[in-house]
């Protein structure tokens, strides 16, 4: 596989202390470097994970992470055989993005992109922004990004044939998405197809349900933040919920994700819709929020239920003495 996780994201803005406030006091980020024109935030042992600028030359990108100077090699080619142009980044922007070796390129959508590999590491431990219990990254990376696009049909085939994108199962309605995984993270990737092309939203997992739930407060103290509500997605099991941040797009604030094996997983149709319960949009239009309901109402007149997903460190096993609960479990 050419890339092996979502590693980083750049942003252009002028909107330095929004960013700096929302990234600290709501999102949990370190904010390890500040300037006049930048702000870069750290997740976890990375020296930086997002990137906010305000120089005229800065842009907004995705990093998608390479193993070593073989794999980006090898992406190049791949690239350039799909008459993709391909730029070696200079040794200013290496230095800005704190890699060893990087390129960058665009897909179909003009969307920029960036294969890079051996990120710096950070000498000094990892100090959130407020009291959270981290975030989940290593080898998944730092979450997940959502783009919308026009047509589906111009730019799956160049993360998928091109970039080495596998599907993980895909949405025909209420609207089409298709989601793409690279390691056992469900879905680093995902695209929607819509009228508005661009991002639609980065998701970052917590370690702890409480981070999701206090991050919710914080975000519903302030007017219109909260763009979906607390809910529960029916493909990678995410209980979270979507803030708007001082851009256009949302992230998507999340905890206990499903892991996969890559290796052996089968696409697959999602026919429940997008979400189990929750993540209510009342903005949205009246057809719209009431195709999504119709479909939450389904999932719960067919009883469809899902484990939740939890890791060793944060959950504890109680006892339930109910027969019907033993005799139900055992059918």
């Amino acid at each position: 596989m050419a890339l092996s996780s979502f590693g980083y994201f750049t942003l252009q803005s002028d909107k330095l202390a929004d960013w700096e406030e929302y990234g600290t006091k709501f999102l949990g980020l370190q904010l390890a470097e500040k300037t006049s024109s930048q702000l870069k935030f750290r997740m976890d042992d990375r020296k930086q994970r997002i990137v906010v600028s305000s120089e005229p030359e800065a842009a907004t990108a995705f990093g998608w992470e390479v193993e070593d100077t073989a794999a980006l090699d090898d992406l190049a080619a791949r690239l350039e055989a799909a008459k993709t142009t391909v730029s070696p980044m200079s040794a200013a922007l290496l230095a800005r993005r704190a890699v060893a070796g990087g390129i960058t390129f665009a897909d179909p959508a003009c969307n920029l992109l960036e294969a890079f590999y051996r990120p710096e590491i950070s000498s000094e431990p990892f100090q959130a922004g407020r009291e959270i219990s981290g975030f989940r990254t290593g080898v998944m990376g730092m979450g997940h990004a959502v783009l919308l696009v026009e047509r589906l049909d111009d730019v799956q085939w160049f993360y998928q044939d091109v970039l080495g994108f596998r599907i993980s199962d895909f949405v025909l309605e209420p609207f089409k998405a298709f989601f793409f995984h690279l390691n056992p993270r469900h879905h680093s990737l995902a695209l929607i197809e819509g009228s508005q092309p661009g991002i639609h939203h980065i998701m970052m997992e917590l370690n702890n349900l409480d981070d999701v739930g206090q991050g919710y407060d914080i975000a519903m103290s302030t007017p219109d933040q909260v763009s979906a509500s607390l809910g529960r997605h029916t493909n990678d099991f995410m209980t979270s919920f979507y803030a708007r941040t001082p851009e256009s797009f949302f992230v998507e604030y999340g905890w206990g994700g499903r892991i996969i094996d890559p290796e052996a997983w089968e696409p697959h149709e999602l026919k429940h819709g997008p979400s189990l319960w929750g993540h209510d949009r009342p903005w949205a239009p009246a057809h719209e929020l009431a195709e999504r309901r119709r479909f939450r109402a389904r999932a719960a007149e067919e009883g469809l239920r899902i484990p939740v997903q939890v890791t060793q460190d944060n959950a504890s096993f109680g006892v339930n003495n109910c027969a019907w609960w033993e005799t139900t479990k055992k059918a």
